[in-house]
């Protein structure tokens, strides 16, 4: 099946440089293109698209506005976010108003291409590096919790779970908890993408959760891996 991508982005070289990447794909279909967030309303109305990429930064009708409008009128509109901002204010704001995903601008085209099979899916996708960031603020909010207040770091216990995932599942889950793309664990452990996102695919399974975010907050809660 084809999946129908809108583009919104204010620039035009930046734009054309994603949908070049996309159509790469056999299975994707750039359907339109906007360079304002007031124009997105329109275009997913005209064209149905699967998926909708909009920038945050835009200067009529930011991404964040614009999102809103879309999922208020179009509930089941996914749409990943593009931004330069890896703060996790701007992450939970963008979220908060509906979005799936989170990339950021510096992505390369296999983490691209990678979130929006994930959205059109129905899962979430955040750039890894964001996902790094909000793991470590909510290590620092729990340790806050925890200990009663600021300042308070207590040394948890590491449990692996091998009850639940092999060995080298543990240290794939490891490395997406440190923020690492399929290339950068597979460039660690010195394997391919392809049997990293083999391993991603089974840990996913096997959490029951439907994505990597996911996986990471949930082997956070239960101590499975070291926030580093």
């Amino acid at each position: 099946m084809t999946t129908k991508i809108v583009i919104i982005d204010d620039h035009q070289l930046f734009r054309e440089g994603v949908k070049r990447i996309l159509e790469f794909e056999k299975s994707f279909q750039v359907v339109a293109e906007g360079d304002d967030g007031s124009e997105a309303l329109g275009l997913v109305q005209e064209n149905l698209p699967d998926v909708v990429i909009m920038d945050i930064n835009m200067p009529q009708m930011n991404g964040v506005e614009a999102t809103r409008e879309l999922i208020e009128k179009y509930p089941d509109t996914k749409v990943i976010i593009l931004s330069i901002h890896d703060d996790e204010n701007y992450v939970t704001h963008a979220l908060k108003t509906g979005a799936r995903g989170y990339l950021l601008k510096e992505m390369d085209a296999d983490a691209l291409i990678e979130a929006v099979r994930v959205v059109a899916d129905g899962g979430s996708y955040l750039h890894p590096k964001v996902t790094h960031n909000l793991v470590n603020e909510y290590r620092k909010l729990a340790a806050g919790v925890a200990g009663g207040g600021r300042g308070y770091a207590p040394t948890l216990e590491i449990r692996r779970p091998l009850h639940l995932l092999t060995r080298r599942e543990c240290e794939v889950l490891q490395l997406l908890a440190d923020g690492k793309s399929n290339r950068g664990i597979g460039e660690a452990l010195f394997i391919s993408e392809k049997t990293v996102k083999n391993h991603v695919s089974n840990i996913l399974q096997k959490m029951n959760v439907n994505d990597r975010t996911q996986a990471v907050v949930v082997a956070i809660k239960n101590g499975w891996v070291e926030v580093r």
